[in-house]
């Protein structure tokens, strides 16, 4: 470390530089450095890759949990499909964003380990090797420098010392004149004490000139040997830059998505569904399955037939509410029971005695107690009752009478027969049992 006067400042400022005793390990370190910037590297990789899990898995819960509700809720046709296209957006994406962390961790995260294992050695009695080097190529090549510049302070500090001494005992001479005191053989002896110090000033000179001579001399070879260390620290940290610029690359492609070709057909996929909505064509769904393009029995001349008997209208029955059977007579009237209440034979008799052979109702004119193979001959025969429709169950229902179907919410079978005026129809379980079921416990599929 040495010291300069600033004529601008007026002040000593202090340098700093790499030629000094001692400053080359800055340069040293920076090898440590480079080994420890490699573990901050793969942590900072480490930390991303599980940012881009993070956003996988949530992409995934997001979509799972939205393509429920949306093919639960009232949306239909094909905006419903439209909408779905975001789901399957996120499920593609967050398999991008999957391999995204594959290729972080797999590939990146490696290669700068094995970069690091091959660049650093580490050695039994700590530290690395390179650091070693670097630290004893430079202590040898600024040795001898050291040594005469040590020898150059030393010389400095005598001759400061020996010009201290001279001004002092010529300051003494000088005081003694003018004292009355002072005898003719004391001023004599300051005036020799002067005349030494003045050898001595110049003796302290010419060693400290010499000295600096021979310091001139040394630092040449000593700058020379210095830079040729110096390089092959250089040359070092070029790899290591090199290196950290490809990895960086490396990171910067497997983080960019918009050079994937599938990222882009994603989107492009996205766009070609939702403009693939038409709404003409959902309107004209909705018509036919839950609106006047619907099929209906309408009311025909039924000729008589003492072999069918009549089924007993059901009144509809709404979740959280009581099933009420009604018998109607040919006035009109009608007399309420409980629904749980009425056995099939009291449902026989109350048929048998309220209607007529003439006065048969517009309901089910198939026998209550007619099996599974009558309803699907009707259904294949192409009888007046509707086409087949398959429903799905949004509450759960406990047949109460042996003519009523079971089965629980989510459940999906076949509608055969359209419904009546008083909300019920016929359908047949996959299992293959037919039997009746109120018409709002179901949705269309």
């Amino acid at each position: 470390m040495s010291s300069t006067y600033d004529e601008s400042t007026g002040f000593d400022e202090t340098t700093d530089s790499f030629w000094e005793v001692g400053n080359y390990k800055r340069t040293v370190k920076r090898i440590d450095d480079g080994h420890r910037l490699c573990n901050d590297l793969m942590s900072c990789l480490q930390e991303r890759a599980k940012i881009e899990k993070s956003y996988s898995q949530q992409l995934t819960d997001w979509s799972k949990r939205w393509r429920q509700l949306i093919e639960k809720g009232p949306q239909y046709g094909t905006v419903e499909r439209a909408w779905l296209a975001l789901m399957t957006e996120a499920d593609k994406v967050s398999d991008l964003h999957q391999e995204v962390k594959n290729g972080l961790l797999n590939e990146d995260l490696e290669k700068v380990r094995n970069w690091q294992k091959d660049a650093y050695h580490k050695q039994i009695m700590g530290g690395f090797k390179e650091t070693k080097e670097a630290e004893e190529g430079f202590k040898k090549a600024q040795k001898p420098w050291a040594k005469k510049l040590k020898e150059v302070e030393t010389a400095k500090k005598a001759y400061h010392m020996a010009c201290k001494e001279e001004k002092l005992a010529s300051t003494r001479e000088a005081n003694s004149k003018a004292e009355a005191s002072v005898t003719p053989d004391q001023q004599k002896k300051l005036h020799e004490k002067v005349d030494k110090c003045k050898q001595d000033v110049q003796k302290a000179k010419e060693k400290y000139e010499k000295s600096l001579e021979e310091l001139d001399k040394c630092t040449p070879p000593y700058m020379e040997s210095m830079e040729q260390v110096f390089d092959l620290c250089q040359q070092m940290e070029v790899k290591r830059i090199t290196f950290l610029k490809e990895i960086l690359l490396d990171i910067k492609r497997h983080l960019n998505l918009t050079e994937t070709q599938c990222y882009s057909m994603v989107y492009r996929d996205l766009e070609r569904t939702i403009l693939a909505a038409n709404t003409q064509e959902d309107l004209k769904w909705f018509s036919n399955n839950h609106g006047p393009g619907m099929p209906m029995n309408w009311p025909q001349f039924e000729d008589y037939n003492p072999e069918l008997t009549h089924t007993i209208a059901k009144k509809v029955k709404k979740p959280n509410e009581g099933v009420t059977l009604t018998g109607i007579t040919p006035g009109g009237d009608q007399g309420a029971g409980d629904r749980g209440s009425v056995s099939s034979s009291e449902k026989n008799q109350a048929r048998e005695a309220d209607w007529s052979d003439d006065e048969q109702p517009t309901g089910y004119s198939a026998n209550d107690g007619s099996d599974g193979a009558s309803c699907y001959d009707e259904e294949a025969g192409g009888g007046s009752r509707g086409r087949a429709v398959r429903v799905r169950a949004l509450y759960d229902y406990d047949g109460q009478e042996q003519d009523e179907l079971t089965f629980k919410a989510g459940e999906e079978f076949t509608r055969i027969e359209d419904e009546d005026d008083q909300g019920w129809c016929k359908g047949r379980l996959d299992s293959g049992k037919t039997g009746l079921y109120p018409a709002n416990y179901v949705e269309p599929i």
